[in-house]
């Protein structure tokens, strides 16, 4: 017994977190940015409003996307989760969507910055071509309270342009 109440029970989560397996032992109402920022030291997601309406905690569970202020680590347990940190492409350099928030000045505070990268990056993954609208209605669910947003929006269509240059020289 601790001294509030009997000992909370643990229970072992295994996640592939940005292509790599990581396991912890937590209360089966650990929530999974807590799991990643806590139990995995992952500390670029962040957690703003714990209401899930902010956005800054967007992670991307099995491709997509997902408030982890939302989500307990249990209910992911054997999933492949992507966070900021794996956006990033494979030799380390930073992603397109990466560089085009610099580029564009999208983020300034950098507090909702994880968010929109990891939103903006599932999104043009599905939709590589998409109007100054159409990148609009994407970051409709990520709050920023420094940018007036105009930056993002620029950083979405400078993102999607830098994907398609990079699909037309890559070799094949």
């Amino acid at each position: 017994m601790t001294p509030t109440g009997p000992a909370e029970s643990l229970h072992e989560v295994t996640l592939t977190v940005n292509g790599v397996p990581r396991s912890a032992s937590v209360p089966a109402r650990r929530l999974l940015s807590d799991f990643l920022r806590h139990d995995l030291g992952l500390t670029g997601t962040h957690v703003g409003c714990e209401h899930g309406v902010c956005g800054a905690c967007t992670v991307l569970v099995d491709g997509e996307t997902i408030r982890s202020c939302l989500q307990f680590a249990v209910m992911h347990d054997g999933a492949e989760v992507t966070t900021v940190e794996g956006c990033a492409r494979g030799d380390g350099e930073l992603s397109a969507v990466q560089r085009a928030f610099g580029e564009c000045h999208g983020l300034q505070c950098g507090f909702c910055t994880p968010g929109f990268v990891t939103t903006v990056t599932a999104y043009l993954d599905q939709h590589p071509d998409p109007s100054e609208a159409e990148a609009r209605e994407a970051i409709t669910g990520n709050l920023c309270r420094c940018t007036g947003y105009q930056n993002i929006v620029a950083s979405v269509l400078r993102a999607a342009q830098l994907r398609r240059e990079e699909r037309e020289e890559a070799p094949g």
